[in-house]
C-alpha cells in the first residue's frame, strides 16, 4: 500500500513516467527527460527553494552534475503522500556509488570536491544556516562528559561502557587539546571570513553522495548544505576515506595535491583541515550514538567502532605531522 501512495506522488508532476525501480527507501523513474529520484525528504519547506536556487544555479553553470529538485505542475518542490510522507523528485544519473578502494576514483572524487568548491563561492544566496566549527567542537566536548557521567552511574557495566570509560581521558585531553588549538588559531577568522563571501560547504560529502558516471562524476544529497568554511568537506572527505585506509600518509598527501591543482588551499584552511582531523571524531561519535541508542541490547558494532577509533590514534597522529605539520 505504501507503495501505491509513493507512485501516487509522481502524478503531480508535467512528466511522463516509463518505469520505475524501487531501491533503499527511493524509486529511479525512468522518464521522458531522463532519470529522475523520487526519495523522502525532510528537508523543510523553508530551505527547499534555496536548495533548488543553488543546484540550479550550479548545473546551469555546468562545471558539476548534481542532483537539482523538480517543481511540480503546481510550482511545488515537496509534495506529501496520502499517508503524510513527504517526498522531493530529483535529476539523477546513471552510475554508482564511489568506490573508496580505488584510489584513483578518491582522487577524482577530491578533484570534484575542489571544482563544487570554486563554483560555490560565486553563489550568494539570501539566508542560509551556519555551521560555526568551533561550537561544534564545544558541543562535542560536553556531550563527551554526559557520557561519561551516565556510564560512571550505571551500576552493571557492559563491555562498551568499560571501554569507554577505560579510554576516556586521553581521548578527552586530545578533544580538548584540539578545542584550544582552534580557538586561538585562524579558524575563528577563517570561518567570518567565508561567511562574508558568502561560501557555502555541501556538508555530507563522502562516498554515498558521489556518482560514478562514464562521463564523470555527480554530486548528490545537498540536503545538509550550510554557509561556513567550505574546506569542511575536504576535512570530512579525508577522515572518512583515511578511516579506510588506516590513516597512509602516500594517499593522504595525493588527496591534499589533487585538491590543491583545482583550487588553492591557503594556510589557514589547511591547518584547520588538520585540526579537524585530530579531533577524535569517530570516538565521540560512537559514544553519541550508544548514548541515544537503546542500551538494553548492545550490538557489537558500537565495541567494535570504539576499538578501531583507539586503536587509530597512532596513525593518525603520524599522518598529521607529516601531512599537517600538526603535533598535539
Amino acid at each position: 500500500m505504501r507503495e501505491e501512495y509513493e507512485l501516487e506522488v509522481l502524478e503531480r508532476y508535467d512528466i511522463e513516467v516509463r518505469s520505475t525501480r524501487k531501491i533503499r527507501g527511493a524509486f529511479f523513474c525512468d522518464t521522458n527527460e531522463g532519470t529522475m529520484l523520487l526519495k523522502e525528504t525532510k528537508i523543510s519547506g523553508q530551505r527547499a527553494p534555496l536548495l533548488y536556487m543553488v543546484l540550479n544555479c550550479l548545473e546551469t553553470r555546468g562545471n558539476v552534475k548534481v542532483d537539482t529538485p523538480v517543481f511540480t505542475r503546481d510550482g511545488e518542490l515537496i509534495v506529501s503522500s496520502r499517508e503524510g510522507r513527504r517526498y522531493m523528485l530529483k535529476k539523477w544519473y546513471q552510475g554508482r556509488e564511489c568506490d573508496l578502494r580505488q584510489e584513483r576514483e578518491v582522487l577524482r572524487a577530491v578533484e570534484t570536491l575542489a571544482v563544487l568548491h570554486n563554483e560555490l563561492e560565486r553563489i550568494m544566496p539570501e539566508t542560509v544556516r551556519e555551521r560555526d566549527p568551533v561550537e561544534e567542537i564545544r558541543r562535542h566536548n560536553r556531550e563527551l562528559k554526559k557520557v561519561r557521567s551516565f556510564i560512571r552511574s550505571r551500576v552493571t557495566k557492559n563491555e562498551f561502557e568499560y571501554l569507554f570509560l577505560e579510554n576516556f581521558e586521553k581521548m578527552y585531553q586530545l578533544a580538548e587539546q584540539v578545542l584550544v588549538r582552534m580557538e586561538s588559531s585562524g579558524c575563528p577568522v577563517l570561518f567570518q571570513t567565508e561567511l562574508s563571501k558568502g561560501s557555502l560547504a555541501h556538508g555530507e560529502y563522502n562516498y554515498h553522495n558521489i556518482l560514478v558516471m562514464e562521463s564523470g562524476m555527480a554530486v548528490t544529497n545537498f540536503e545538509r548544505m550550510h554557509a561556513g568554511i567550505r574546506a569542511d568537506d575536504l576535512y570530512y572527505f579525508i577522515r572518512k576515506t583515511m578511516e579506510k585506509y588506516i590513516w597512509k600518509q602516500k594517499t593522504g598527501q595525493k588527496i591534499l595535491e589533487v585538491y590543491g591543482n583545482t583550487r588553492q588551499l591557503g594556510r589557514e584552511e589547511k591547518e584547520y583541515v588538520g585540526l579537524r582531523l585530530a579531533y577524535p571524531e569517530k570516538f565521540w561519535k560512537t559514544a553519541s550514538s550508544y548514548y541515544h541508542s537503546n542500551k538494553a541490547w548492545l550490538p557489537q558494532k558500537y565495541v567494535e567502532k570504539l576499538q578501531l577509533a583507539v586503536k587509530q590514534t597512532e596513525e593518525k597522529r603520524a599522518f598529521l605531522e607529516n601531512i599537517f605539520s600538526i603535533s598535539i
